[in-house]
Parts: structure tokens; C-alpha cells; sequence
């Protein structure tokens, strides 16, 4: 048993107070985490406010549903739209990306929204669901920013053809879709297709008669006959009968004839192809005498002048 000398014991009694300063010390100076809560506080106030916000009403959601799963919770909804919009979470503006043919007043109604509306009473679903109802929109996307921004993007379908039926002309799109029955003449370069059908199926033979220039160059229209073959009404009024199925060898054998005799444009009423071995020409009515009506469909001019 060691024994303790005066010396040693004042020394001991010195030292203690010491080290238990150093502790109390280390023990009350804060850590890094409470430092960084410190310097953000003002930050974290508002955050913790909308967040308690947002889990309040959550929770009077889920009571609500609970309650009454179908009525209330629609009143409880408007009513927060009400609460948002009257502390300034307004629609301030609306960006619409992707419109080129689709009428603005279309999608005006479609969103159906104001500046100055509570941007929570927005439904940006509906929207979308509402611009997909619009002929000219294939797709639509609507993003609702609780910063007052609406931004709407859209796909639309893209105008192929102008298809004439019964005397009336409509844009649509490859697919055969009509999008527009308006202001066709903005769109008279577009081929175009007549008869019952015709929209359809006009994609293939677009197609072929693309490629085949020096017949697509002097074509006014594709005629649809009995929902069965083709015709080609060429610009100088010459038809040109195709045969079911074999439209590309025909486009082929008349684009020979063509760099070989300039069959198109000689003044003929009709180049028959339907037989692959034989070629029948018709004479116009004057040089052939009188002629019964024709039975295809009688092709018109776009109001644009389209020749």
C-alpha cells in the first residue's frame, strides 16, 4: 500500500479542478451540427411552416376520405386552392411550347385558366386530358410550378395529305386522322387524295409516287376507285388507271414511257395499266366522240388555286 505525501496529495487536489473544467467545457461548447442549425434557422422556419402545412392538410385529407371518400374531399381541396391563392400562390404565366397549327383559342379553353387564379385549383391532368381531345395534338404534357408558372408542352400530328370526299376537303395526318377541316388553303402544297377510303390508305402510295418524280410532278390528285385501286389524275386532266397491288410496277412502267415516248404529256383521256401486258390509251371526248359519265369520283381544285 503506496503512502501519500503531503506534496503529492496538495498536487492531486490541484490537478482535479482542472480537468473537470476541461470536461465541462468540452461538454458545453456546441457540436458542428448544432453550429449549422444555428446559422439556418431563419431558412429552416419557413420550410418547416409549409411543410406542416402540407402534412395538416394530408392529414384532413386521409380523414376526410375516410369520412366521406367522395363529396368532401373536393370541398376540402377547393377550399386550400381558396387558403393558397388568397396568401398570393397565383397563376402569374402560362408558356405553351410545341403549337404551330393547333387554334390558341382551342387551347385557351383546353387549359381553362386566368392569371390571377389559385394555382392549386389548377388541375394539371384535366388539362392535359382536355388538349388531347384537340385533333391537332397527338400528346400533351402540363407541368403546374407552385411559383405560379403553367407550362404546357404538346405534340401535334403533322399534315400529310388533303383528303376530298363528297366535295369537302380536310387535312389529316399519315395515320388518315382528320385534324383540320379549316383553312385548307394554307396547306395546298400537300398531296391530295379523293374518295371514300382514301385517307386510309394513301400513306403507301404517297410513299411510292415520292419515288418516282417524274410521275409525282405532274400528278394533281390520287383518286380512290370503289375502295379497291388507284387513279392518278394527272394536271394536264389526263387519268391514269392503276392496277390493285401492282401500283409499283405500274408507276415504274409509265415513268419508262414517259422517258421514251412522253406519254404524260401527250392530250389523252386515259392511260390504262390495269393489264400488265397491255397498254390501252384513250382518245379526249372530242377526238373520240360522245362518252358515258365516268364513275370515279370527280376530283375538285383546293380553293387556293392549287394546279
Amino acid at each position: 500500500m503506496a503512502l501519500e505525501t503531503p506534496r503529492s496529495s496538495a498536487r492531486s487536489r490541484i490537478n482535479q479542478p482542472a480537468r473537470r473544467n476541461r470536461s465541462e467545457a468540452t461538454q458545453s461548447r456546441p457540436s458542428r451540427f448544432r453550429l449549422w442549425l444555428r446559422r439556418r434557422r431563419g431558412l429552416l422556419r419557413p420550410a418547416g411552416l409549409g411543410l406542416g402545412i402540407a402534412a395538416l392538410l394530408v392529414v384532413a385529407a386521409l380523414a376526410t376520405m375516410a369520412a366521406d371518400p367522395y363529396g368532401k374531399l373536393t370541398a376540402l381541396w377547393e377550399g386550400a386552392a381558396e387558403i393558397t391563392g388568397g396568401a398570393g400562390m397565383t397563376v402569374q404565366e402560362v408558356i405553351l411550347e410545341g403549337s404551330r397549327n393547333t387554334p390558341p383559342e382551342l387551347v385557351r379553353e383546353a387549359l381553362s385558366v386566368r392569371r390571377g387564379d389559385p394555382i392549386l385549383g389548377f388541375d394539371p391532368h384535366a388539362a392535359r386530358e382536355r388538349l388531347e381531345l384537340i385533333a391537332w395534338v397527338s400528346a400533351a404534357h402540363v407541368e403546374r410550378h407552385l411559383n405560379g408558372l403553367i407550362r404546357v408542352r404538346i405534340t401535334e400530328r403533322q399534315p400529310f395529305a388533303i383528303w376530298q370526299r363528297d366535295g369537302r376537303f380536310s387535312v389529316i395526318d399519315e395515320r388518315g386522322e382528320v385534324v383540320s377541316s379549316e383553312n385548307i388553303g394554307a396547306f395546298g402544297r400537300l398531296p391530295l387524295v379523293v374518295g371514300a377510303g382514301a385517307n386510309r390508305v394513301a400513306a403507301p402510295m404517297i410513299a411510292l409516287l415520292r419515288a418516282t418524280p417524274v410521275v409525282q410532278e405532274r400528278t394533281h390528285a390520287l383518286v380512290r376507285v370503289a375502295e379497291r385501286r388507284w387513279n392518278l389524275r394527272l394536271r394536264n386532266g389526263t387519268d391514269v388507271l392503276l392496277p390493285d397491288g401492282q401500283e409499283a410496277a405500274a408507276l415504274a412502267r409509265l415513268a419508262e414511257l414517259q422517258a421514251k415516248q412522253g406519254l404524260l404529256d401527250r392530250p389523252l383521256a386515259a392511260i390504262d395499266l390495269r393489264l400488265p401486258d397491255k397498254l390501252v390509251l384513250r382518245l379526249p371526248p372530242a377526238a373520240a366522240g360522245p362518252q358515258p359519265a365516268p364513275m370515279e369520283p370527280t376530283v375538285q381544285r383546293v380553293r387556293n388555286g392549287r394546279g
